[in-house]
């Protein structure tokens, strides 16, 4: 299995144990379960009603972001809504028009909320909720009829619909076919009923009174509500999905702890060291290390890390299945936007290990990159945090 499958598997099966899915499949709703500590923040579980609902198969889904379901007639604005939600970590719900395989589109209600970690607060998932939106004929029927123009149109605009038959004129008191009616477009603004909103809130809270159960098996349990106010131990859901951007072979360690756990570990990463995320995460970078590991550059790390400073070394590492490699480290200091170092950084490149070292090391051109867009990404959101704080 390849690293990246590898990686949406152990998403559930870490958190909430390997039977989890067998109870999520039990629901009738349209739901996915999505992971922000996943590259991409790809869906890591699609529900039996929400695949027969867009016609794709279940590997088809899996693994890819919800980017695939919109196309273009997709509202620019609802996207970016959802986009913010994300970032922010709270719950977003809209009408959005998304399209199926077969390229009908079709509109639902969307409501998405994130789940906390109970012991530190972070986001593990968002669970989206799809409730498709039914179209109500509420035309002419039987000789009965609409008052007056404002009262067709308005219900012509609750129905969803694309376009009327321009050869018809409706004034009031006069029949309207409903075969003029566009039936396969449904490009319009559509509006959700009270019903489809109270069904997809019961879903969501359905849904997670599963998870929650499934975590406390685990012995990770999560939460609906963030139960930790400390920012300093968590990755946003944001910065995790930035992070995710960097290809490059790198990790995000806790400067604010005394053993410096890793924070975020990138996909090359893992794929480099044959370790799973959750066999990373939490973990000193000193795993990577074996017998043949000098200690005098296992010291000069720590020296440099204790002054706050950088350093490229030149290490012996060891992979899980006990293979050594040659790694080019480098390892910088992240400041938040207060110039505190929250965060150390280590880039790791595999060399052959045949170059002398008599000359100081120096980073590549890649490393600092790598540097440079952590810097970025983690001070963009230590300065929203600060801004959200004090509003």
């Amino acid at each position: 299995m390849e690293p990246q499958l590898e990686s949406i598997e152990d998403s559930l099966k870490f958190r909430y144990s390997e039977h989890v899915r067998e109870a999520l499949d039990g629901f009738p709703d349209c739901f996915t379960i999505t992971d922000p500590c996943v590259c991409g923040h790809p869906i890591v579980f699609a529900s039996r009603g929400f695949l027969k609902m867009v016609g794709y198969s279940r590997d088809e889904v899996i693994g890819k972001n919800g980017r695939m379901f919109q196309g273009p007639d997709t509202d620019r604005r609802a996207v970016m809504e959802i986009r913010e939600a994300i970032k922010d970590e709270r719950d977003v719900e809209i009408s959005l028009l998304n399209y199926r395989k077969d390229g009908k589109a079709f509109w639902m209600f969307f409501k998405m909320c994130p789940v906390f970690t109970k012991d530190d607060g972070r986001v593990i998932n968002f669970i989206s909720v799809q409730v498709p939106i039914l179209r109500k004929q509420r035309l002419w029927k039987n000789g009965s009829s609409f008052s007056d123009q404002a009262e067709f149109s308005h219900s012509l605009f609750k129905c969803c619909r694309r376009e009327v038959c321009q050869s018809t004129n409706v004034e009031p008191g006069c029949s309207f076919p409903v075969e003029s009616v566009s039936e396969n477009q449904a490009t319009g603004p559509c509006e959700a009923s009270e019903a489809e909103k109270m069904k997809s809130s019961a879903a969501i809270s359905n849904i997670l009174s599963t998870l929650i159960r499934y975590s406390e098996f685990t012995g990770r349990p999560i939460s609906r509500n963030r139960c930790c106010s400390s920012t300093g131990k968590q990755l946003a859901a944001a910065l995790n999905i930035s992070l995710g951007r960097i290809k490059q072979s790198f990790v995000l360690t806790d400067a604010l702890l005394p053993s410096m756990p890793i924070l975020y570990a990138s996909e090359l990463f893992l794929r480099l060291t044959g370790y799973s995320r959750s066999e990373v995460l939490g973990r000193n970078c000193r795993f990577l290390s074996g017998v043949g590991t000098d200690a005098t550059t296992q010291y000069q790390i720590k020296e440099c890390i204790e002054a706050q400073q950088s350093c490229t070394v030149r290490i012996l590492n060891y992979r899980k299945d006990g293979t050594s490699f040659w790694n080019f480290l480098h390892i910088s200091p992240i400041h938040n936007a207060s110039g505190k170092v929250a965060f150390f950084v280590g880039i790791q490149v595999v060399e052959d290990g045949n170059r002398g070292t008599e000359e100081p090391l120096q980073p590549s051109a890649r490393q600092l990159n790598v540097v440079a867009a952590v810097k970025v990404a983690v001070r963009a959101r230590s300065m929203k945090f600060t801004t959200s704080a004090s509003a």
